[in-house]
Order: C-alpha cells, then sequence, then structure tokens
C-alpha cells in the first residue's frame, strides 16, 4: 500500500516513523512544522499511519503527543548503517527527524577531507566517461602531471581515493583525493581504460575472518561484535579492496596467526583466498608470512 501513496505524503509517514522509533514520542505539530503543512493534512498523515500501523503508537491526551507502543514496529526499513552516518553527521534526507533535536551519536573526527571540486571532476569525468589530466602529489615521486581513467571514488575506511586507469603505469590503481589537484577532462578512453578491464576490481573474493586463536580468552565477545554465525564471518569483497579491510579491521593474515599483541582481534582462516591479488603489503602480517614459508 506504500507504493501507492504519492512521494511527499509518503516522506512525511517517515517521518512519524523515524520519530516514534528513535525519539520514542512525536507531537503533530512537529510534523506540521517540519513539511509546512496545515493542520488537516498533518491530522490526515496520523489517520493513515494508523490504519497502515495500529499497534505502533498511541496517543496521550494529557501529554498531547504519541508514543511508541510496546508492539512498535518499523513501517518503513531504517538501515543501521546509514541512520548511524546520518544521525553522527546530522545528515536528512527529508524521511527522517534529523535537525529537530540533537541526537546523541558521534564519529570520530575525519583528518583529511578532499576538495570538493576535485570530487566533482572526477564524478563527472566517470560519469561521462572521459579521461582526466591532474597534479599528483606521491610519496615515493612527488607531484606530477598524470593521465587518469577514473571509474569509482571508494572510502576505505580511512581515507577517499579514487580507482583508475593510470595511463604512466598502464595499470589500475588507487590514487588518494586529497593528494591530487587541478584536474581537467580529457579524452573518451579506450576500452582497455575502462572498469570492464580492472580484474581485480571485479573478481570477488570471500575473507573467512574468526576470534584471534591466541590473543583472545573468550571469542564469544568477538563473535557477538562482528555477528558471526558459527564462530566465524564470511566477508565478500573485491580483491582490490581487501587489502584495506584487513588492515582497517586489524586482522592478522599471518599463517599461523603470529601477531600476539591485543590489537589483532581477528585471524584471517582462509590466507588462499589472497592468492593473485595485489595490493597487501597494508594487509597486517601477510607479506612477512608470504616470505617466511615460501
Amino acid at each position: 500500500m506504500l507504493e501507492d501513496i504519492n512521494f511527499a505524503q509518503r516522506q512525511r509517514l517517515s517521518y512519524i516513523d523515524f520519530s516514534l522509533m528513535f525519539k520514542g514520542n512525536i507531537h503533530r505539530q512537529d510534523l506540521i512544522q517540519r513539511f509546512q503543512v496545515g493542520l488537516s493534512a498533518g491530522t490526515r498523515d496520523f489517520n493513515l499511519y494508523k490504519t497502515l500501523a495500529p499497534d505502533n503508537l498511541f496517543y496521550d491526551a494529557r501529554e498531547k503527543r504519541y508514543f511508541q507502543s510496546d508492539s512498535f514496529e518499523p513501517l518503513f526499513k531504517h538501515d543501521a548503517r546509514k541512520t548511524l552516518v546520518k544521525l553522527a553527521h546530522a545528515i536528512s534526507d527529508g524521511f527522517d527527524a534529523i535537525g529537530d533535536v540533537t541526537f546523541p551519536v558521534e564519529s570520530a573526527s575525519s583528518l583529511n577531507v578532499p576538495d570538493i571540486f576535485v570530487v566533482a571532476k572526477l564524478v563527472q569525468a566517470v560519469l561521462n566517461k572521459k579521461a582526466v589530466s591532474v597534479i599528483y602529489t606521491s610519496l615515493s615521486s612527488g607531484s606530477g602531471a598524470r593521465e587518469l581513467v577514473p571509474h569509482s571514488i571508494v572510502d576505505n575506511g580511512q581515507r577517499w581515493h579514487v580507482r583508475a586507469y593510470d595511463r604512466k603505469s598502464e595499470s589500475f590503481r588507487d590514487f588518494v583525493l586529497t593528494r591530487i589537484s587541478k584536474v581537467s577532462l580529457k579524452d573518451a578512453p579506450d576500452a582497455t581504460e575502462c572498469v570492464a578491464f580492472d580484474d581485480a576490481w571485479k573478481r570477488m573474493i570471500t575473507l573467512t575472518l574468526v576470534p584471534h586463536p591466541k590473543n583472545i580468552a573468550f571469542p564469544t565477545a568477538i563473535e557477538l561484535d562482528y555477528g558471526m554465525e558459527d564462530g566465524e564471518l564470511n566477508v565478500q569483497v573485491r580483491a582490490a579492496m581487501a587489502g584495506y579491510l584487513l588492515r582497517r579491521w586489524n586482522v592478522d593474515c599471518t599463517k599461523h596467526a603470529s601477531l600476539r599483541t591485543g590489537e589483532y582481534q581477528l585471524w584471517l582462516s582462509n590466507q588462499s583466498s589472497l592468492d593473485n591479488t595485489d595490493n597487501l603489503t597494508i594487509a597486517p602480517g601477510y607479506i612477512a608470512e608470504e616470505k617466511a614459508y615460501t
């Protein structure tokens, strides 16, 4: 039935749903002020919500507001990851009550924020299938001109980068956004420079993560942290992104779980999944262990 409701009213119903779920209550005036609708329209919205989800709320005449009932089941899907990001950064998509109150959700400060104009040009290039000319500053060779064919903007958990074909090295590589300047659009790329030929990006691998067998005394805690089933978590990831994930979560990638400090709470139990995968120098212990037993 929700699909038959027009966009504006569906947005207001979602606002009611979100407020009940995260605030525990909602006043009719909250809806009226947020969406600048009349009293009668607000009343119709609440009546429709009660028709769709009659067990989700009850009206308290003394408080003059609706409260979440004990049998509340959200009418809309509120994705946990996206909602936490929105709450932490006070970003509203119009379907929530963010901005009405200060929610007690914080996130760590970002140490590097890309130039929005650099991002805009790169997105333009991807959408319009263009190469770009950039000035890129690397740790190994300093600043220099490069021609890239970008296909994806990526958050690796610590910083943003662009996945692109690099005409200088003739390979697909990752370029940190904050190190890019002076972006200009170029010609259309050759077919072999496009995402279809980025094998590491297209190839999906499964990483099997388990509680570290030597560092963790009570593995059940780790199983709960990561929602493991039968003591393991199987994560599908692009081969090009595997190293970032393993470093971000401090996953011990040695063959015999030999990284023995408390920061390593997870162990990669299927090292073979990383065979023929590049960009693994950042995977904790993987290269050192590889040299030790090959």
